[in-house]
C-alpha cells in the first residue's frame, strides 16, 4: 500500500501543476513550443526525462537478462546520436518553426511534410503504447495483483492523456525538470541497496544468466547492430528533441542543453543497466515476455521500502514524462502539418489549442489499441525506432549535412524507409520471426539511403534557396 500511496501523491502533484500551467496557455506557441522561452537548464531536464523512457526500463531489463552489460550497445547508439545532434541544435532553433515536418517541407516539399507526419504518428503512438503497458506492469506489481493488468493499463493511459492535454509543452517541459532530478537520484541511490539485498558482488557474478561472449552476450553481431542502429537513428531524428530546440530561448541555449543531456543520459543509462544486471542474478527463470519486469521487481522486492518507493516514483516519472512527450509531438504534427497546412491555414490559436487536445485523446485511444500488436515491449520499442529512424532520419540529416539532396530524393527516402519497415514487421508478426532472420533496420535503412543518394545524384542539384537556410555562413549565427 505504501508504494500505491507514493505513486498517487506523485501523480496528483504532476496533474495539479499541469492544470495550473494550463491557464498560461494563450497561443499556439505556448502549447506547442512553450512560448520559445526555455533556457538550457530547463531544456536539459525535459530532454533527459523524455529520452529516458520505459524502453530504458523494460527493454534494458529484457536485454540485460539475456545479455548482461553487452546490451549497453543499444543505449550507446543513442549516445552517439546525441553527440552528433550537438552540432545542429543551434541551426534547428535558428530555423524557428514547430516540427520536424516543418523542416522537411522547407528543404524538400509538401509531400515530405505529409509523409514525415504519417511516419511520426506510426512510430510515436507505438512508443506511447508500450509506455501504457509498462505503467500497467508497475501498478499491477506494486499492488500485488489487486489492480488487474488490463485495468492498470487503462488507468495509466487515462492519466497520460489527461495530463498531456492540459498545458502541452508548457507543462511537460517544466515538470520534466522535476522528473529528471527524480530519475537521476532514484536510479543511482537504489544500486547499493540492491547489491546488498541480493548478497553482494560475488553472488551477482556467480548467478547472472550465462553469456556466450564477453562483448556481445548471447547476441550475434547482426542482432547487436540491430539494436545499435535504430537507437542511433532515433536520436538523430527524434521529433521530441527538435520540438524542444524550437522551444529554446535562443540558439545558444539549445546548443548548451545538449551537453548536459548527453552527460545525464549516459549516467542514467549505465545506472539502469546495473540495476537490471544485478536483478537478473536474483530474479531467475523468467519467461521471455516477463524478463522486462526485472527493474520493477527489484524496486518492489529487492530493497528497503523507502528506497523502493523512490525508485518506483522514478520509474513512473520515466514512463509519464516519455508518454506525454511522445503523445504531444504527433498531436502537434496532425494539427500543424496536416490540418493547418493543408485544410485550414487561417485557423485561430484558440482553435488550434482546442483541436490539439481532441487529437491527443484520439491518438491516446490509438496507442492503447496498438498494444495488442506488440505484446513484448522490446519488440515494440525497436519497431518504433526503426520505422522512424529509417523513414525520417536519412532525409532529415541530409537537410543539415548534404546540400545536394533533392526534393524527390527526400520524399522517396522517407517513403521507402517507412514502407519497408511496416512490411517487415507485418511479416514478422505473421511468421513469428524476421524475414530471412534479418532485423527490419537493415533493409529499411538501405532502401532509404539508396533512394536518397541515387535519386539526388541523377537529378539536377536543388536551388540554393532550398538548402541555404540550414547552412549558416558562420557559427556566429548559432550563438546569438
Amino acid at each position: 500500500m505504501t508504494y500505491i500511496i507514493t505513486i498517487v501523491i506523485y501523480l496528483i502533484i504532476l496533474f495539479t501543476v499541469g492544470l495550473v500551467l494550463s491557464f498560461r496557455v494563450k497561443s499556439q506557441e505556448d502549447f506547442m513550443v512553450a512560448g520559445r522561452k526555455l533556457t538550457a537548464p530547463i531544456l536539459v531536464g525535459t530532454l533527459l526525462a523524455t529520452w529516458i523512457g520505459s524502453g530504458d526500463i523494460f527493454s534494458v531489463s529484457d536485454l540485460s537478462y539475456h545479455h548482461g552489460y553487452a546490451s549497453l550497445i543499444g543505449s550507446a547508439g543513442g549516445w552517439l546520436g546525441i553527440i552528433v545532434v550537438y552540432f545542429i541544435a543551434g541551426r534547428v532553433r535558428t530555423f524557428g518553426q514547430f516540427t520536424v515536418p516543418d523542416i522537411l517541407e522547407a528543404r524538400y516539399n509538401q509531400w515530405a511534410r505529409l509523409l514525415a507526419t504519417i511516419t511520426t504518428i506510426i512510430a510515436y503512438i507505438t512508443i506511447v503504447s508500450y509506455q501504457f503497458r509498462g505503467g500497467g506492469w508497475v501498478l499491477n506489481i506494486i499492488s500485488e495483483g489487486k489492480i488487474p493488468l488490463e485495468t492498470a493499463m487503462i488507468l495509466v493511459a487515462m492519466f497520460v492523456v489527461l495530463y498531456t492535454l492540459t498545458a502541452g509543452m508548457l507543462s511537460v517541459a517544466y515538470l520534466d525538470v522535476i522528473n529528471g532530478i527524480l530519475i537521476l537520484f532514484g536510479v543511482i541511490i537504489a544500486i547499493p541497496f540492491l547489491v546488498n539485498h541480493v548478497g553482494g558482488l560475488d553472488y551477482i557474478v556467480n548467478n547472472v544468466p550465462p553469456r556466450k561472449h564477453a562483448v556481445l552476450g548471447n547476441m550475434t553481431t547482426i542482432k547487436a547492430m540491430g539494436y545499435f542502429v535504430p537507437t542511433l537513428l532515433l536520436a538523430l531524428g527524434n521529433g521530441n528533441m527538435y520540438q524542444r530546440f524550437f522551444s529554446a530561448k535562443n540558439p545558444k541555449e539549445a546548443k548548451k542543453s545538449v551537453i548536459g543531456w548527453i552527460i545525464g543520459v549516459i549516467i542514467i543509462g549505465v545506472a539502469l543497466q546495473s540495476l537490471a544486471v544485478i536483478g537478473s542474478s536474483y530474479f531467475k527463470d523468467l519467461p521471455a515476455n516477463e524478463s522486462g519486469k526485472i527493474i520493477i521487481l527489484a524496486a518492489h522486492q529487492g530493497m528497503p521500502v523507502i528506497i523502493g518507493c523512490i525508485l518506483i516514483a522514478a520509474i513512473v516519472a520515466i514512463i509519464i514524462s516519455t508518454a506525454n512527450s511522445f503523445l504531444l509531438v504527433p498531436s502537434t504534427n496532425v494539427m500543424r502539418d496536416i490540418y493547418q497546412r493543408f485544410i485550414n491555414p487561417k485557423i485561430s490559436d484558440r482553435s488550434i489549442i482546442f483541436y490539439s487536445r481532441i487529437v491527443v485523446i484520439i491518438l491516446g485511444f490509438m496507442a492503447f489499441a496498438l498494444m495488442q500488436f506488440f505484446p513484448r515491449i522490446l519488440d515494440a520499442a525497436y519497431a518504433a525506432y526503426t520505422v522512424y529512424g529509417a523513414g525520417l532520419t536519412p532525409a532529415l540529416m541530409a537537410v543539415f549535412f548534404w546540400k545536394r539532396a533533392t526534393p524527390h530524393a527526400g520524399v522517396a527516402s522517407i517513403l521507402a524507409g517507412m514502407l519497408v519497415t511496416i512490411i517487415w514487421e507485418i511479416i514478422r508478426k505473421i511468421q513469428g520471426d524476421f524475414l530471412f532472420g534479418i532485423p527490419a533496420i537493415y533493409p529499411a535503412l538501405i532502401c532509404s539511403l539508396l533512394c536518397l543518394i541515387i535519386i539526388s545524384l541523377i537529378q539536377n542539384p536543388p536551388d540554393e534557396e532550398k538548402w541555404k537556410p540550414f547552412f549558416p555562413s558562420s557559427e556566429k549565427i548559432l550563438d546569438t
